[in-house]
């Protein structure tokens, strides 16, 4: 049994931060069925991407498929009846969309007491901004870190990864968990809701806090750290190298690894202090030795002396890492169409029990035999279809 095998979760997320949340329950054992919309409401087939592509495969694995329409009488007294006997429900509508449904909170805990609602939204269920349609680029931009990313003086830069999409997504998991834990000494369900806004202001930690706190408006640092010096990135005679050496211990071992016991008597470099104040100065004094070496001979001696140093990677490189290997990250997948595929196990490792690895099912593939453990009849299933609700 996994880990989570005891709960059912009724999965009508979309894109990517609904299916992100639940991704995390699956994963680990989670009885998930992903309702999709029927032809005939959804002629695009869904969102999120091809099917078949590495996006969908990944975001939607260990999960079992049905499709139906909400927006009809049946379909929508089909999905109440199954919330009878569930546990979770996950969506990522706008907020209004629930309510005009009838499957907001209060009607469902109406139907299921012990039912838990997680709800993700672009800007929060109530408010302002509640109705705004959200996306992950304008949560970046609206939370900040758009502002702190990127080089000095070179305006808002976008992060390379969905980040409000896909911590908003973490965030609702670890809620839902949470309320599955209350529930066992209550009895009854909770509403767990963010939203992209909030998931990116909460990712901004220190650098929110330092606003909160201190009234700091943290500026671009570029590849620097943007209170340690220095810990940023660095020219090697091949490549580049990341370092990490805040603290007097890291800069006495990166100054006897680099041979600049001399350089060091400088009173620029004698403090972390004056170190961060003088930064350029810092940082060039380790340049222009690092850059006499290649990556490979920096990395090993540096990590030998016990500062943190790495190379960086493209992905195909972090793949090949003899690191990222032994971990096994690289999830084979035996999918029944496409083959064998490989798709990003989740990080976390417990001991004993290990990443579900069943690949994204075909849309509408689980309908019948779902329905049927639901308790549905095979002469209401075929009325159910023949009415287009499933």
């Amino acid at each position: 049994m996994m880990p989570l095998a005891r709960f059912t979760i009724l999965d009508l997320t979309r894109v990517r931060s609904g299916p992100t949340c639940v991704r995390q329950l699956a994963d680990w054992g989670a009885n998930v069925i992903k309702i999709e919309a029927t032809d005939e409401v959804d002629t695009g087939k869904g969102l999120g991407g091809e099917r078949a592509g590495p996006d969908f495969q990944n975001t939607h694995r260990n999960k079992r498929a049905i499709t139906m329409n909400l927006k009809s009488p049946e379909g929508i007294a089909t999905f109440r009846r199954m919330v009878e006997k569930a546990d979770v429900v996950v969506e990522n509508y706008r907020p209004d969309v629930k309510d005009r449904l009838g499957i907001n909170f209060e009607a469902l805990s109406a139907i299921n007491p012990r039912i838990v609602l997680g709800s993700i939204s672009g800007f929060g269920q109530t408010g302002p901004y509640a109705k705004r349609p959200g996306f992950d680029q304008i949560a970046q931009g609206m939370g900040g870190l758009m502002s702190v990313t990127g080089l000095p003086g070179q305006g808002p830069v976008r992060a390379g990864i969905p980040v409000a999409d896909l911590t908003a997504g973490l965030y609702t998991a670890i809620g839902i968990l949470v309320a599955l834990l209350e529930r066992e000494t209550t009895g009854k369900g909770r509403w767990v809701h963010t939203s992209l806004l909030e998931a990116m202001v909460a990712m901004m930690d220190f650098q929110a806090t330092r606003w909160t706190m201190a009234g700091d408006v943290a500026q671009q640092a570029g590849n620097d750290h943007p209170t340690t010096t220095p810990t940023g990135l660095f020219r090697t005679s091949d490549g580049v190298i990341n370092l990490a050496g805040g603290g007097q211990q890291m800069w006495d071992r990166i100054v006897a690894t680099l041979g600049l016991e001399e350089e060091a008597k400088d009173p620029a470099f004698a403090t972390d202090k004056s170190r961060h104040s003088n930064r350029a100065k810092t940082n060039g004094l380790l340049q222009s030795k690092l850059e006499t070496k290649t990556s490979e001979e920096w990395v090993a001696a540096l990590n030998k002396a016990g500062v943190p140093s790495g190379p960086v990677y493209s992905m195909d490189q972090v793949f090949a890492d003899v690191q990222v290997q032994h971990l096994g990250l690289a999830m084979p997948v035996a999918h029944p169409e496409l083959g064998e595929i490989k798709l990003v196990r989740a990080p976390m490792q417990i001991e004993g029990v290990s990443c579900g690895n069943k690949p994204t099912p075909d849309r509408g593939a689980d309908t019948d035999a779902v329905l049927a453990e639901f308790g549905f009849s095979a002469e209401e299933i075929a009325v159910l279809r023949e009415k287009k609700a499933i």
